[in-house]
């Protein structure tokens, strides 16, 4: 069992200890002026509407076979469990809060960085079978979002299904979809082409994230007290939760560690861009998905490797 855990923390750790080289590259950049403001929003529209749908097709390009569709629905019956969990839970801890910050509080609580920081991960520790579940889970990631995330933060009358089927992430799934579902493959090139820009996803978001670090004033992040609670919320109590939750049902491996390992992400970057939209406060938002950033890179290693020792365990 104690060779079981070294070798999980010697996986995990050289993973994590290649994404944290590319986020320093990002922050060396970004101190020096070469990654900001413009070029940064460009490079971020980038990942979002050309590498997330590439990564979730690229994903979903296995052969189908009645294991893997099992594999699938269990996964997707056990998202919608876990987020009506969160849900639940950010509704019982931030009910007494201002309502200028509940929204927000709730939304970062709930809402973790599954395509910048729990995808990567997950394709480097753990392979192209759990990348194609972590990016089931990054589709229904953007479904409940563009629903449940616009309504606490903006109220039911900023919803639109618009936004809801057209998002990139949902484009690019239901493209995925058809293809695995009928068998179909994209001609050769296309398919090569597809490939070569989901690979670029790793290097590319964690360059950008690195980047967005090297503007934070740090000490400023450490003395808002309010962002705590949703630091020990988002990074510790929701693992936790999601192992205790998951771990009676016997899942396959696979599908716990990954969904125990996106639970533990930090808080979505889309907390700022849904708070600046709907005239909220941007600076509490932006500090959230700063700190819990800054602290996952020592949280999601422990989760990770909790994450494989139990699913190896059971």
């Amino acid at each position: 069992m104690l060779e079981q855990v070294l070798e999980s923390v010697q996986v995990v750790g050289g993973s994590v200890l290649t994404l944290f080289l590319l986020m320093t590259v990002g922050f060396v950049l970004g101190k020096r002026g070469m990654l900001t403001g413009g070029t940064l929003s460009q490079t971020s529209q980038l990942l979002l509407y050309v590498v997330t749908p590439a990564i979730i097709m690229d994903s979903f390009a296995m052969e189908r076979t009645p294991a893997l569709d099992r594999q699938l629905l269990i996964a997707g019956a056990a998202l919608a469990g876990t987020y009506g969990l969160y849900m639940l839970l950010s509704i019982a801890l931030f009910r007494r809060r201002d309502p200028d910050e509940r929204g927000i509080l709730r939304f970062a609580s709930i809402y973790g960085n599954k395509g910048f920081m729990g995808l990567p991960l997950v394709q480097a520790a753990l392979g192209s079978e759990a990348t194609m579940v972590a990016a089931l889970a990054l589709a229904v990631f953007n479904v409940v979002i563009w629903t449940h995330g616009i309504v606490i933060i903006g109220g039911r009358e900023r919803l639109s299904a618009a936004k809801v089927i057209c998002n990139p992430a949902a484009l690019g799934f239901v493209a995925a979809l058809i293809l695995f579902l009928t068998g179909l493959r994209l001609p050769g090139p296309v398919e090569m082409t597809v490939g070569y820009l989901a690979d670029l996803n790793t290097p590319l978001a964690m360059v950008v994230i690195g980047a967005q670090m090297a503007a934070v004033d740090l000490p400023a992040l450490f003395r808002d007290r309010r962002l705590y609670l949703v630091c020990v919320l988002k990074l510790v109590a929701l693992p936790i939760l999601t192992m205790a939750v998951l771990l009676p049902f016997r899942m396959d491996a696979t599908v716990f560690m990954v969904l125990v390992i996106l639970s533990g992400c930090p808080t979505a970057g889309a907390t700022s861009l849904f708070s600046q939209t709907m005239g909220k406060d941007t600076g509490l938002a932006a500090r959230l998905v700063s700190l819990t950033t800054l602290l996952s890179i020592l949280t999601l290693p422990a989760v990770a490797v909790a994450a494989q020792w139990l699913a190896g365990a059971h």
